[in-house]
């Protein structure tokens, strides 16, 4: 086709636009149909999953099922909650120095242990503030605190009860059930009244046995 006017180039432009985009056209069909026969090969395969080859005796091997796996942690944990059950029905008044903090040393632990724990013989590692929890929720919290603390090591720790300032006759709800609750745990071996700096009458140093 000669070329020899701008309407004539015009018209040759057209006719090469749509040649190409022809050309894409059947390109995309054939791509489609492809893909198409492929997924139409493959739909059996994909429907009934892995096929593995009868045995050449023609018996089937009947493999049992596996037993299901033991949730061997949170047995372990469940385990963990019944050793650390704690009661509030324990009496601790026999237990308890007759000092006015009330402090606690188990039987076989001289008196110079609660000495050197009261002038802080050994340094608060972690603490524990219980103040402001509802009684179930502090029992828990505590023996866990104590479970793991003696795990990971730990000696001296401070727990916080509170000194029941808001409370109903200004005594503190959590300290006597504290008390109870640290002295039926083996791993507590003393514990005392802390310091006015380190929380006084609202909170306690306790000591624990070697542990880890």
């Amino acid at each position: 086709m000669k070329i020899n006017t701008l309407q004539d180039l015009k018209q040759v432009k057209k006719k090469l636009a749509d040649a190409h985009e022809k050309a894409q056209a059947a390109e995309a069909a054939r791509t489609a149909a492809a893909r198409q026969k492929e997924a139409e090969a493959n739909l059996f395969a994909r429907a009934v999953g892995v096929v593995k080859r009868m045995p050449s005796n023609d018996q089937a091997s009947l493999t049992p099922p596996a037993p299901a796996p033991v949730a061997a942690q949170r047995q372990k944990d469940e385990e963990a909650v019944l050793r650390d059950a704690l009661s509030d029905g324990f009496d601790v008044s026999s237990l308890l120095d007759t000092d006015d903090a009330l402090s606690f040393r188990r039987p076989g632990i001289g008196i110079d242990v609660t000495q050197k724990l009261r002038k802080g013989g050994w340094s608060i590692q972690r603490e524990i503030d219980l103040h402001g929890l509802r009684t179930e929720e502090a029992r828990v919290a505590l023996a866990e605190f104590i479970r793991i603390a003696h795990k990971q090591g730990l000696r001296c720790l401070r727990v916080v009860h509170g000194k029941g300032l808001g409370s109903p006759g200004k005594t503190s709800v959590l300290k006597p059930k504290v008390h109870s609750w640290l002295i039926q745990k083996n791993q507590v071996m003393a514990f005392v009244q802390a310091k006015a700096t380190e929380g006084g009458a609202g909170a306690l140093v306790v000591l624990l046995k070697p542990g880890g």
